[in-house]
């Protein structure tokens, strides 16, 4: 094992990072990972010891993937500045991005986190009808901005008026609203939305949007038939709402099927805004719409970002979708993820804490439980249990409703052979954590 110079211990840096950066600065894990260098689905820790990441998702093409690196460096040592000035980079890429997006989803606005992403998403809701009120999920995230981080009921924050947003019980489909699956269930999300619009409307703020993430990822990526959000968009279109799709994490071809979220549970937003996963780490996302709502948003707010949309942003994000075209890393994903799902299926017939295999491309799991017949969660024991992967040196983590859905979601170049070794090692563990509240 080869030890990887560190100049603090992990301690040390425990406690600096409390001191310099101030307290509840979250870790992963109760022993945290002291990360020191990462390359394709590996990284490696201070001590030389080697990881599959199985969770990370803003190295979307691959920790360190040398055509993003090389053109970010290029760039670089070339020009970087803003949009005031003229540059081929940001048409050449926006050309390229709306080129992956049905009509009329054809302009972009460039900016640098997908928390600013969902800000002007939400002021585009407003310049369209003239209305604040939003309506979201209670368990979703979708950014930390002033007027963002109200739309969260998980990470709330301790100021900002939040009376303009209203929340519906996000769909679950191993325990879906009404009882039933399928069409019962899709209806009783839509009512749940008309309820709050209702509200909304009685209560000055008036309704202006409906976000989600397509495909539910915090909510613990429910296994939604295509169709499911019908009934959900009529409702919205009939009360002169628009639809916002946040596609920070199913976007960029990570569910196989498609290239974005939307595209699978087969709807057309109006808004979509994207993050994380743009760059490859570069921090850069971005939102895409038409361009009447464009318009309408440049008309009624002034909006410029000094680096939203900068030749080095632009030039690494270009690279991330050159690479998942050359690699051909969209099939990977669908073919990848499909042959996980199955030995997952494999494994819940030997794990009974498995109640219940979902996901979509490279973003799957489990979801675990105490007891299939009541489906009581197994929360405890899914930390449990993500934890020791950790000791065992594969990362994962976990979300959903009641935090006990395991979270797999590497980069776009994990391969059938780094999925074995993640169900290897998964069954190894389940077999030896024991099983209790």
């Amino acid at each position: 094992m080869t030890q990887f110079h560190a100049t603090r211990s992990d301690a040390e840096l425990i406690s600096a990072r409390e001191r310099l950066l101030g307290p509840k600065m979250s870790t992963f894990y109760e022993e945290p990972v002291h990360l020191v260098k990462g390359d394709g689905v590996w990284v490696w820790d201070a001590q030389g010891r080697k990881y599959l990441d199985c969770y990370n998702n803003v190295p979307h093409v691959g920790h360190c993937h040398p055509k993003v690196v090389e053109a970010i460096c290029r760039q670089a040592a070339k020009l970087n500045t803003h949009t005031r000035y003229l540059h081929e980079g940001i048409i050449r890429y926006v050309e390229k991005l709306t080129a992956t997006f049905d009509e009329p989803l054809k302009t972009a606005i460039m900016t640098c986190t997908g928390s600013e992403a969902n800000d002007i998403a939400l002021r585009m809701a407003e310049a369209m009808t003239g209305k604040r009120g939003v309506i979201a999920t209670d368990h979703t995230y979708h950014g930390n901005t002033t007027v963002v981080a109200q739309l969260s009921m998980t990470n709330r924050p301790g100021t900002g008026d939040g009376s303009h947003v209203r929340h519906v019980p996000a769909p679950d489909s191993y325990r879906p609203l009404g009882g039933e699956a399928g069409d019962a269930h899709a209806r009783a999300f839509a009512q749940a939305i008309q309820a709050q619009i209702d509200d909304l409307e009685t209560s000055g703020h008036g309704f202006s949007a409906l976000i989600i993430c397509p495909y539910f990822a915090n909510e613990g990526f429910p296994d939604l038939a295509r169709g499911f959000l019908d009934p959900a968009i009529e409702v919205v279109r009939r009360a002169g709402g628009i639809i916002i799709a946040d596609e920070v994490q199913p976007g960029f071809g990570r569910i196989g099927s498609h290239m974005w979220g939307h595209q699978r549970i087969g709807m057309t937003p109006d808004v979509v805004t994207l993050g994380k996963p743009m760059g490859n780490g570069h921090p850069v996302a971005g939102v895409v719409t038409s361009m009447d709502v464009m318009a309408k948003f440049r008309n009624s707010f002034r909006y410029f970002n000094t680096f939203g949309g900068n030749p080095v942003s632009c030039a690494a994000a270009e690279a991330v979708l050159d690479v998942l075209e050359e690699e051909g890393l969209v099939a990977q994903a669908h073919d990848v993820g499909a042959y996980a799902c199955k030995r997952l299926h494999k494994l819940a017939e030997r794990h009974i804490c498995i109640g219940d295999v979902r996901g979509s491309g490279l973003f799957f799991g489990a979801e675990m439980v105490l007891d299939r017949e009541t489906k009581e969660p197994a929360t405890a024991f899914t930390k449990r249990l993500v934890n020791e992967m950790r000791q065992e040196g594969v990362l994962i983590n976990f979300l959903g409703i009641n935090y006990n859905v395991l979270k797999i979601r590497p980069s776009m170049q994990f391969t059938r052979e780094n999925a074995n070794l993640l169900i290897h090692t998964l069954d190894r563990v389940l077999s030896r954590v024991e099983l209790h509240p």
